[in-house]
């Protein structure tokens, strides 16, 4: 057995022997996992988080828009951290915005706005950001990798 498969066994046995995972069965075996807390967020603007996923690691960009909403989960956005256009990991530093009523982050780079709810590119719609499940348990913030 190598190194890495050694390490990947021992990760997975962690997660399985860890109370705080909440293993999800599904085709692709998706886990809950904390990435920051409340306190780690700034209002109405975004924060990138390492997220371990089963195509491999990822960046993730995490938007906290207090009061936006009523409903549960409709103040935390978590969009792939990937800008396309630029080629580069920054769109939790882009500009959080309006654009027709929907809630945006603008690509610090080139300016393409995407929709925080689906991460669908407003200036070209063959282009779509990867969203992710993402959720307050209590002052934790949790994505679903």
């Amino acid at each position: 057995m190598t190194a890495t498969a050694l390490k990947k066994e021992m990760d997975m046995a962690d997660v399985r022997n860890s109370e705080a995972f909440e293993n999800h069965a599904s085709e692709y075996n998706t886990a809950w996992q904390k990435v920051c807390t409340k306190d780690d967020l700034v209002a109405f603007s975004g924060i990138a988080a390492w997220l371990e996923t089963a195509e491999g690691p990822a960046q993730v960009a995490i938007f906290y828009l207090p009061g936006l909403g009523q409903g549960k989960g409709d103040e935390l956005f978590a969009l792939d951290h990937h800008d396309p256009f630029s080629n580069a990991n920054v769109i939790a530093r882009g500009i959080v915005g309006d654009l027709k009523g929907s809630a945006v982050v603008a690509s610090p780079i080139y300016k393409q706005h995407f929709r925080l709810e689906d991460g669908q590119c407003l200036e070209d719609e063959d282009v779509k950001l990867r969203t992710w499940k993402v959720e307050f348990k209590g002052d934790e913030v949790w994505v679903e990798g």
